[in-house]
């Protein structure tokens, strides 16, 4: 290679260095700004994760200690006193109505409510019809039941154990009985449910043997 060509090759070089300190002196604040954008919102996920740990962990503990106040009524008092909001909001008062002489009113008004998730209004309902037992009618029951056992429903199962209930009560046994046993084979039933169902299939005068 010839002077001349090294010497063209050094002064393209210097054009091209100095052209890219030119652009990076004008936009080089963009890729810093994207830097600390990106540390920054890394930072801030990292927080809040941690705070919301913190949170609901705090939120645990002051269920707990709720839970652990030795009278019904002290323990209705302290779940309806504690700060919640959302979701927990709806588990904290199924917890005090489980607790408080207007247990049932206060699960009514969370299973009718549209504003909750429809996992904690189908929990709720569940709760309710449990608690209330005889004092509903079979009726109303049933109909609070029925759509929480239907196919893919979360608490499928049990809905169809208290459906078995409200059979007895109307004189269904051979129905509850039905009810019972497929109970047994039913693979999203745990193993509590399908003994409870077995002992009240042996207390109808069912047949275990057949299911």
């Amino acid at each position: 290679m010839s002077e001349t060509d090294t010497f063209i090759d050094e002064v393209s070089e210097e054009v091209r260095r100095d052209k890219l300190y030119a652009l990076m002196r004008k936009y080089g604040w963009i890729a810093v700004l994207l830097v600390v954008i990106l540390v920054g919102g890394a930072a801030y996920n990292e927080w809040r994760k941690a705070s919301d740990r913190a949170a609901a962990q705090a939120l645990g503990d002051a269920i707990l200690a709720a839970e652990e106040q030795a009278d019904p009524a002290e323990r209705a008092t302290a779940l309806a006193a504690l700060d919640v909001s959302g979701d927990a909001s709806a588990v904290v008062a199924m917890l005090a109505a489980a607790e408080g002489e207007e247990g049932v009113d206060a699960l009514r008004a969370l299973a009718d409510d549209p504003a909750i998730d429809s996992l904690y209004r189908d929990l709720a309902q569940l709760k309710l019809v449990s608690k209330a037992g005889a004092d509903l009618e079979a009726a109303v029951r049933r109909e609070r039941l029925e759509p929480l056992a239907i196919a893919g429903a979360p608490f499928r199962t049990l809905a169809e154990e208290q459906l078995a209930l409200v059979d007895i009560d109307d004189g269904q046994t051979d129905a509850a009985i039905a009810r019972l046993k497929a109970l047994l084979v039913d693979d999203e039933a745990s193993g509590a449910l399908r003994r409870r169902a077995s002992q009240l299939i042996v207390a109808l005068g069912g047949s275990l043997d057949a299911s």
